[in-house]
């Protein structure tokens, strides 16, 4: 019993840390995930790699092609598009309810959060503030108080995370993020649940030229 609870702790941290890799460029979309390689590479048997390729895979991280094995999943231009378009309102309905909802501890907890950000911004770090980023928005996710879309925009976030990693290494972008971002922790310290709407819509919607730049960084990437 304390063996098999040993393994499904360690597949989940291997999970956790390839999820990290995905993320961070390091394992590119259509990136072929060797069982063997990544064993060796972690220093563990192949049991617990096999498990966290299936919790990515039931997660759209990782996709198990028959006779092919494992890859990191690819997105189309249109299907990035869709996803955004989808976790745009998730940021903004988690927005509108956290204007309404957070508590004097949680808006100085994203306060402190926004204050990160800026050091990262300073730093001129896409990496570091890309890490602060995911802390910010998950403070407003938390901040809607509502347990249900909190996880769907979790779920979102994650499976959108290399991507949205690679928009911060556009030109200024991370500037243009800060500024976003102050405006709302304003909107929501302030309670204004309309304009936090809007501005969080905003802040995730690509396209135009953000779009473009998002789609020609992908082939540097891979």
């Amino acid at each position: 019993m304390r063996q098999a609870a040993d393994t499904k702790n360690r597949s989940t941290s291997l999970c956790e840390e390839i999820e990290e890799l995905i993320a961070m460029g390091e394992l590119a979309p259509g990136y072929r995930l060797d069982e063997t390689e990544l064993a060796a590479r972690f220093g563990v048997s192949r049991t617990p790699i096999r498990e966290a390729l299936i919790q990515l895979t039931s997660m759209g991280i990782v996709e198990m092609r028959p006779r092919r094995g494992a890859q990191v999943a690819k997105i189309s231009p249109q299907q990035l598009v869709e996803m955004f378009e989808v976790m745009a309102e998730f940021e903004a309905m988690c927005g509108r309810l956290a204007a309404r909802r957070m508590s004097k501890e949680e808006q100085e907890a994203l306060r402190i959060a926004h204050q990160a950000c800026k050091e990262a911004r300073d730093a001129a770090d896409p990496d570091d503030y890309f890490h602060r980023n995911e802390i910010f928005h998950g403070l407003i996710y938390a901040g809607s108080h509502n347990q249900f879309l909190q996880e769907q925009a979790m779920n979102l976030h994650r499976r959108l995370r290399p991507y949205r990693r690679l928009q911060l290494r556009v030109r200024d972008r991370l500037s243009q993020s800060y500024g976003e971002h102050d405006a709302i922790v304003q909107a929501i310290t302030s309670g204004d649940a309309q304009g936090t709407t809007e501005l969080l819509r905003k802040h995730i919607m690509i396209q135009g030229e953000r779009f473009a730049d998002l789609i020609a960084s992908l082939p540097r990437a891979a």
